[in-house]
């Protein structure tokens, strides 16, 4: 179709990917026709009970710790529509935990901090905005890492408090989206849990990741978390919009959001043995997102997913090692699915970049490592092979030697000739 960008071509690596599946389709067709609203309980019991267990299915299955379960009593999962939803519910909990409730009442900004690297997504500094905190205060990351330095955190806590300053979360990154970097979990959430500070991991694209178990060291540290979330939308084959946020105290997030006038009240909630999803987000309604949550993992099990997740980390595998191969380019990072490059040379970089943008068949997107441009090629996919791979590196390599950025002849590319097929 002519004036859209299509996120599931083969040739599509801008930002990272956005899934769906014929399972998810379905689904949101079901949901549509239903017509379901589950603000609360009682206007929707099916679909509350349905996504309380498919985020505990999904939980056990990224071997999440059992207080983020609906099962254990304490916290549980809930599906936001995105990332930057997430984030800001959060940060609500965390802000409401540090004031004792009173943050509303004599404001926020200049008093209390979070804290989180110049890696995070942008979505943290907005939702520091919209509290009203303000800023965001920058923790140093450690040299060539791009992780987030546990140590200077410790240290800004501390000179913080000691300023008269309230810090109230930690928002550590589980795959960034410049480079796919993951923050030392385990040792920023020893610090926070140390100094009382609420840490929220934003893994929205690698933590699905963790669905394998030779992946499931990213994360390692997630107990100490008292919020995580993962974007299903971005690698679970699952139609935007999608984000699950666990929680490992419920009462934190219903405390901080809950408003409840009279035409909402209801013996349901008056029992307190229900869930209302209407205290777990901003929104008042929503739809029943669980449900195509449900179809995809029952359409494709664990096994399936396992499988997808793996044969984008072999795409970009296969894509990093052109990198490699070529002269004139060097390979900046490559991690998971995603893999970051540049030419030797800043300015063919910066004009291969400016080639790219006319391109109809590839897309890769911009960012800035070290002080130097880079471009970011996020493989994710279903019609991905090696011969799509190898296609789209051919048309780089093309526009990169018309843009100067090769030093010496071109790699011989024996694929045929034509455009990425779908």
């Amino acid at each position: 179709m002519p004036q859209l960008v299509h996120w599931q071509h083969p040739g599509f690596f801008g930002y990272y990917p956005t899934n769906n599946s014929p399972a998810s389709v379905l689904a949101e067709l079901v949901g549509a026709g239903l017509g379901g609203q589950g603000m609360l309980w009682a206007t929707s019991p099916a679909g509350t009970e349905l996504e309380q267990m498919v985020c505990d299915w999904l939980a056990k299955a990224l071997d999440l710790p059992e207080a983020f379960l609906h099962a254990a009593g304490s916290g549980g999962g809930v599906i936001q529509d995105s990332a930057s939803s997430a984030v800001l519910v959060a940060l609500s909990a965390a802000l409401n935990r540090a004031s004792h409730g009173r943050w509303r009442s004599h404001g926020t900004e200049g008093r209390y901090r979070v804290y989180c690297t110049d890696q995070a997504n942008l979505c943290v500094a907005k939702a520091a905005r919209v509290t009203g905190v303000g800023e965001v205060t920058l923790v140093a990351t450690t040299p060539g890492s791009h992780c987030m330095d546990a140590a200077a955190l410790a240290e800004r806590l501390d000179a913080d408090r000691a300023a008269g300053l309230m810090p109230a979360a930690v928002v550590a990154t589980v795959g960034t989206t410049g480079t796919c970097a993951v923050d030392p979990v385990d040792e920023i959430g020893a610090v926070s849990r140390a100094k009382g500070v609420w840490l929220h991991v934003d893994a929205a694209y690698a933590g699905s990741a963790a669905l394998c178990p030779e992946y499931r060291h990213l994360n390692q540290g997630v107990q100490h978390a008292d919020s995580y979330a993962v974007n299903a939308h971005k690698w679970l084959r699952t139609g935007t919009p999608c984000d699950v946020l666990w929680t490992a105290d419920r009462h934190a997030l219903t405390e901080a959001l809950s408003i409840t006038p009279s035409y909402l009240s209801n013996t349901a909630s008056q029992s307190q043995y229900v869930t209302d999803f209407k205290d777990w987000q901003l929104p008042l309604g929503r739809p029943m997102r669980a449900l195509k949550l449900w179809y995809v993992m029952r359409a494709h099990g664990l096994e399936g997913l396992r499988q997808a997740i793996r044969h984008d980390i072999r795409m970009a595998g296969h894509l990093a090692q052109h990198v490699r191969d070529q002269p004139g380019f060097e390979l900046v990072t490559h991690t998971l699915g995603l893999v970051v490059f540049r030419c030797t040379q800043d300015e063919h970089t910066r004009r291969l970049t400016a080639c790219l943008e006319g391109e109809p068949m590839v897309l890769c997107t911009p960012a800035t490592v070290d002080g130097r441009p880079a471009l970011r090629a996020a493989v994710g996919s279903p019609y991905t092979s090696e011969d799509t791979i190898s296609r789209a590196w051919q048309t780089i390599r093309s526009h990169a030697w018309q843009a100067g950025a090769t030093t010496g002849p071109m790699k011989e590319d024996h694929s045929p000739p034509g455009r990425i097929p779908m």
